[in-house]
């Protein structure tokens, strides 16, 4: 190889500004030293000469040609192989490849095209035909390379965008205070879930669970105490809805709502019980609630078979009406509407 300087094609570039890089891989030094004088007068050409065709391959990833000469017979090494291993090779497999050639030969000629030859050029070649052939591998690969470059920066862009809407789409689900759905969503899921239940004739349940004497206990320690209450609420009741169709919402305010579908009133009971348990058991000090010295709250529910012909509002209402039952009875306990 000569000792000009390495350059490397930069694909951001517009392709005519980019030198053609050209590697010549070939034994015969006659022919290196003859193509060399043919293109030693063209600046935006770079001339690179590999003797060892076993070394072809390394010396094209130090290079990084633009286009390769390739000669067809040479000692040890088929040339119809040596162009298949460049194809083989992510370095190499898009670099434009002329086989030189002795003579003009149409067998020989398909073998070349069917190994990954782009081109087929008897040696020595006409000065004007090599340098116009060079040129225009050399741009049309460039040009592949600005293709790929932004193409690539297209799907990562697209990747991106398709992120950011799917974690748009995420926060528009989630309350922002306690990482629960938000009521918008829980209506949505709610309507769809009763329309499904409707027509498979399924039970569906729908929870709503208040913290007891909460406007006492912001008055008492502060919004920002209050704040916290309510993420450790909301963390609470998350854990209780283990199957994956079950929704735990932010209703509004200190309210919770969860979405239990196709379920039993056992395992309503059940599930409204463990929650007044499970908030209480956390020990939250509240000392200004007239339930007892703890943070706790008042669940109510409703169980029904939906009906296509009345709406998921009918279902809420059902619940609220048991959760002011709750409420009305001493608050911290559980109430299922009959």
């Amino acid at each position: 190889m000569d000792n000009k300087s390495t350059l490397r094609p930069n694909a951001a570039s517009a392709p005519d500004q980019n030198p053609v890089m050209v590697l010549l891989v070939d034994d015969q030094l006659m022919i290196g030293e003859a193509l060399r004088r043919i293109l030693a007068d063209h600046r935006d050409i770079d001339f690179h000469y590999c003797s060892d065709p076993t070394k072809a391959i390394a010396t094209a990833k130090e290079v990084g040609p633009t286009v390769i000469l390739q000669d067809l017979v040479m000692p040890g090494v088929n040339g119809l192989d040596l162009v298949r291993r460049y194809r083989e090779d992510p370095a190499t497999r898009d670099v434009p490849v002329i086989v030189l050639s002795t003579k003009e030969e149409p067998l020989i000629k398909s073998e070349a095209f069917s190994a990954g030859a782009n081109d087929y050029l008897v040696k020595l070649p006409d000065r004007l035909e090599l340098i116009a052939r060079l040129r225009y591998h050399s741009r049309a690969y460039l040009n592949q390379l600005q293709r790929d470059e932004a193409y690539s920066a297209l799907r990562e862009s697209q990747q991106n965008l398709i992120k950011a809407n799917l974690e748009l789409q995420r926060l528009t689900k989630i309350d922002g205070l306690t990482g629960l759905s938000n009521r918008r969503y829980l209506d949505e899921y709610l309507a769809a879930e009763w329309s499904r239940t409707a027509r498979l004739r399924l039970p569906l349940a729908l929870l709503m669970i208040d913290v007891d004497e909460f406007k006492r206990y912001n008055d008492t320690y502060g919004h920002l105490a209050g704040d916290d209450v309510l993420k450790t609420v909301a963390t609470a009741i998350s854990s209780h809805c283990r199957r994956s169709d079950d929704l735990a919402a932010r209703f509004g305010g200190e309210e919770f709502a969860v979405v239990v579908p196709e379920v039993s009133r056992d395992q309503v009971d059940e599930l409204g019980t463990q929650l007044c348990r499970a908030i209480e058991a956390l020990g939250l000090p509240h000392r200004a609630s007239r339930v007892g010295g703890h943070v706790t709250v008042s669940v109510g529910a409703a169980l029904w078979i939906p009906d296509e012909k009345d709406s998921p509002a009918a279902l809420i209402e059902a619940a609220d009406r048991a959760l002011y039952q709750s409420k009305a009875a001493g608050r911290n306990r559980f109430t299922l509407a009959s």
